[in-house]
């Protein structure tokens, strides 16, 4: 019998600037593929999305929309939807509303540990183009359970910060442009690789994650042996997070499921931040011009003393508000952690 490998689960995850480097890539790749591909680029959640349908124009591969329990098949691609998780299972294709994680539904990380854990050493994983840093925790996964990580080459990229940050944190397997990753998956796909031998290591903690994203129940998948508790709340649903290291990676999970790299942590902490101060300044502004009105009201009553009393007030506020309304327009006030 012969126990070889064969790399024929392709897992592909891309964001920012993902829709020509995905269609670049499966357009250099074989309709003959013997290897199924998976896609997971971030989607906004409304409406449906007809990134599948965009895609089949580029190449002879059978592309398609990710429904449930839809079995593998070589030579097919299959494509995430709107506000959905897409995972692998040993019956195949799997759909789950699971908590986000690093603020997105669909998440590439989900993606590439479901395969991990399901399918080890058979996993390619491939970065492409992309901002922050999704994909990262899930291709340290991959290669974790022994399957291979392949990056576009960050020069190449539309943005770079995707893959920057998984060659910074993986020990990546290739590093290319469009045509050299094609090459690449070809190759490994129809090369059979030794018999098995990897060992996941003993502080992975993907089997634990890919149940929360598939049940979203993260008390009954042993939340709490994920890691330590952290100093940070979760920006979606005020839980409490635990750190979780594996290997240089430090990434953040609440007991609802809520998945956070440090970078998206810190975009989402940014985005409250903004959020709260413009709805302060609103509130400033609002009290500002009741009591205005309130001057004219005692103004009209023949109250000339609490008329003027209640204008000192809205100039105080007024001049005090001045620095608050700076900080919110100052476009270096809030900004997103380097890459990497």
């Amino acid at each position: 019998m012969d126990a070889r490998i064969q790399r024929d689960i392709v897992v592909i995850g891309a964001s920012a600037g993902g829709v020509p480097a995905l269609g670049g890539l499966l357009a250099r790749l074989p309709a003959q593929l013997p290897a199924t591909l998976l896609i997971v680029m971030h989607l906004l959640p409304y409406g449906p999305s007809a990134l599948h349908t965009i895609l089949a124009r580029t190449t002879n591969l059978r592309v398609v929309a990710a429904t449930d329990n839809a079995p593998l098949a070589h030579g097919t691609v299959f494509v995430a939807t709107t506000d959905r998780h897409l995972m692998l299972s040993k019956e195949g294709v799997r759909i789950t509303r699971g908590p986000k994680e690093c603020r997105a539904r669909p998440a590439v990380d989900v993606l590439f540990r479901s395969a991990a854990v399901t399918y080890g050493e058979r996993v390619i994983g491939v970065i492409l183009t992309g901002a922050l840093d999704d994909g990262t925790a899930g291709l340290w996964a991959v290669k974790d359970h022994g399957g291979l990580a392949f990056v576009q080459d960050p020069l190449t990229a539309d943005h770079p910060s995707m893959p920057e940050s998984a060659i910074a944190h993986v020990e990546v397997d290739f590093v290319g442009d469009l045509d050299a990753l094609a090459d690449k998956i070809l190759s490994t796909a129809v090369t059979p690789a030794g018999s098995p031998t990897h060992r996941v290591s003993a502080r992975a903690y993907a089997a634990i994650e890919n149940k929360i994203s598939e049940t979203g129940d993260g008390g009954e998948a042993s939340f709490m042996k994920l890691g330590n508790i952290s100093r940070y709340t979760c920006p979606d649903c005020n839980g409490v997070l635990m750190q979780i290291e594996e290997g240089p990676i430090v990434r953040f999970r609440c007991h609802t499921g809520h998945a956070f790299s440090i970078q998206t942590l810190i975009a989402e902490i940014d985005e409250a931040i903004d959020g709260g101060l413009w709805t302060t300044l609103r509130a400033i502004e609002e009290r500002i011009m009741l009591l205005r009105q309130m001057a004219d009201l005692a103004e009209r009553a023949g109250s000339a003393l609490d008329a003027a009393a209640y204008r000192e007030q809205a100039d105080e506020a007024e001049k005090r508000l001045a620095p608050l309304r700076q900080l919110v327009l100052d476009p270096d006030s809030l900004g997103h952690a380097p890459a990497g």
